[in-house]
C-alpha cells in the first residue's frame, strides 16, 4: 500500500541542539493537527552532539550533513528536497510550538488562497528569565503584534510557505548565507517579487528558548542581521522606501536621533555649550516619545523596574542599528554583494551544484535577480 502523501512538511534545521530537541520536537508531536497530515524532517547540520539520535525519536526523516556546519539556509533546502507536502513549514530548533500552531498555519494557507506564505510570532513568555533575553524576545513579540497583515518579509523561526511558491522563488539563498543571518528576510523579498502575498499572523505563536546575552545581541545586530540587511536594501535601492516591521519611518528617525544626540553631546562638551547640551538631551527624549507604545507594553508585561532598565537597552538598539546601516551601505557601495569563501566559489565555477559541501551558485537570489 502506497503511503499517504502528507499535506504539510515540517522542516527543522538543528546544530548542537540535543538539549533542546526533546522539548521542541515533543511539542510538535503533541500538536492538535492530525499526525497523518504532516511529516517531520530534521536536518542535523554537522552536530558533534547527539542531535541526530534525539531527533530520530520524533522525526519521520533525519538527515545528517557531514563536515563543518553549512548554515540553516543550506540545511532547510536539503530538508525541502526530500519533503513531500504541499505546504512547507519551517521552525527553528529553539522554538516550542503551541498546540494549535501547525493547524493555524495550515488553515491560513487553505483559507487565504492568494497568500503564498505566512509567519507568526514569539509569545510573551520567553523561556530564559534573564533581562536581556526577556527584553529581546518581548521586543520581537511586540513588533510582530503591531504589524499584522500583509508584509514584505518572511520569518523562518516559525513560518509556512506553499511548496510551489518556495520552488519558484528559488529556495533559500545558501550561496550568500552560510550561517544564520537574513536568509529568511531575503527569501521574503523574492517571494514578493513573484507577486505573492506574505501574511503576518501574530496570533500564531511559539515560545523562544534562546538565552540572549549582551555580547550575542551586539554580534547579531551588527554582523548577522544589521549589516547584511543594510547591504541587501542598498543593493535594491530600498533603504529609504522600505517600511516593513522595524523599518518604519519612526524607527529610522529614532536611529538618526540617537546618533544626532551623541554627536551633539560630543560637540557640547568640546565647546562647553549649554544650548548644544540641551539639544543633545532632547534627542533621546524624542526617541522615547516615539517608543511610548513599546514602553507601555513593557510596563504592562513586566512592571516599572523592568521598563526603566529597558530604556538604555533600547537606545543602544538604535545605536547598533546606526552602525549596521552605515557599514552595510558602505560595504555595498565599495565592495558589492557578499561573496562566499574562495573554496566554495572555486567549486561552483566547476559546475558543482549542491550536496555537501558546495552550495549552488546558480540558485536565484535577490543579489542576482535585479541584474537579470
Amino acid at each position: 500500500m502506497t503511503p499517504r502523501t502528507p499535506f504539510c512538511s515540517i522542516i527543522m534545521p538543528a546544530h548542537q541542539a540535543s538539549a533542546l530537541l526533546p522539548r521542541t520536537l515533543g511539542a510538535l508531536v503533541a500538536s492538535d493537527y492530525p499526525r497523518d497530515r504532516w511529516e517531520l524532517i530534521v536536518v542535523d547540520d554537522a552536530s558533534s552532539d547527539d542531535s541526530a539520535t534525539v531527533a530520530a525519536r520524533y522525526a519521520d526523516t533525519v538527515m545528517r550533513l557531514p563536515g563543518k556546519p553549512h548554515g540553516p539556509a543550506y540545511a532547510r533546502n536539503r530538508g525541502f528536497e526530500v519533503s513531500r507536502g504541499e505546504i512547507v513549514m519551517f521552525f527553528d530548533s529553539d522554538v516550542v510550538v503551541h498546540s494549535d500552531t501547525i493547524r493555524c498555519f495550515a488553515e491560513v494557507l487553505v483559507e487565504q488562497s492568494r497568500a503564498g506564505a505566512v509567519f507568526g510570532s514569539y509569545d510573551d513568555t520567553p523561556s530564559d528569565a534573564g533581562f536581556v533575553s526577556q527584553y529581546r524576545n518581548l521586543l520581537h513579540h511586540h513588533v510582530h503584534q503591531q504589524n499584522a497583515g500583509e508584509v514584505d518579509t518572511f520569518w523562518a523561526g516559525a513560518g509556512a510557505v506553499r511548496r510551489k511558491v518556495f520552488e519558484d522563488a528559488g529556495m533559500y539563498d545558501e550561496w550568500h548565507f552560510a550561517r544564520p543571518q537574513i536568509e529568511d528576510i531575503e527569501l521574503g523579498s523574492r517571494v514578493r517579487q513573484l507577486g505573492q502575498i506574505i501574511l503576518l499572523h501574530p496570533d500564531i505563536q511559539v515560545t523562544h528558548l534562546k538565552r540572549w546575552t549582551f555580547a550575542n545581541v551586539v554580534r547579531t545586530d551588527i554582523r548577522d542581521r544589521g549589516i547584511p540587511w543594510a547591504r541587501l536594501l542598498a543593493h535594491r535601492n530600498a533603504v529609504l522606501t522600505t517600511t516593513t516591521l522595524n523599518l518604519k519611518w519612526t524607527e529610522k528617525l529614532n536611529v538618526v536621533l540617537v546618533w544626532a544626540g551623541l554627536l551633539l553631546m560630543g560637540a557640547a562638551l568640546w565647546q562647553r555649550s549649554f544650548p548644544l547640551l540641551g539639544l543633545a538631551l532632547l534627542c533621546p527624549l524624542v526617541v522615547l516619545a516615539f517608543s511610548l507604545p513599546l514602553l507601555r507594553f513593557f510596563l504592562r508585561a513586566r512592571g516599572p523596574t523592568f521598563t526603566l532598565r529597558v530604556i538604555p537597552m533600547h537606545l543602544m538598539y538604535y545605536f547598533l542599528n546606526g552602525i549596521s546601516f552605515a557599514f552595510g551601505v558602505l560595504l555595498q557601495q565599495t565592495i558589492g554583494a557578499p561573496l562566499p569563501n574562495p573554496t566554495t566559489e572555486a567549486y561552483s565555477e566547476m559546475g558543482v551544484q549542491r550536496w555537501p559541501p558546495i552550495p549552488s551558485k546558480l540558485r536565484r537570489s535577490s543579489w542576482t535577480a535585479d541584474q537579470e
